[in-house]
């Protein structure tokens, strides 16, 4: 299972990746803002989504919205 971001770079566990654009968290008051680092990913088991932590927060990204830092 291949799991590439916006622009079809492979990602791997451990990746750093940043948003192409500002995205706000559902549930939360939270706007993960563009260039934020999103260290340490990991993958799951759907290849539109990572999970990593930013803001303090654990969250669930889509890679449509990421590129590899």
């Amino acid at each position: 299972m291949d799991v590439k971001d916006s622009n079809g770079t492979l990602l791997n566990e451990g990746d750093s990746v940043t948003p192409i654009k500002d995205l706000k968290v559902k549930g939360s008051s939270l706007t993960l803002k563009r260039g934020t680092m999103v260290k340490n990913i990991r993958l799951t088991n759907s290849p539109q989504e990572i999970e990593g932590r930013a803001g303090g927060n654990m969250m669930v990204l889509k890679t449509e919205f990421l590129k590899k830092a």
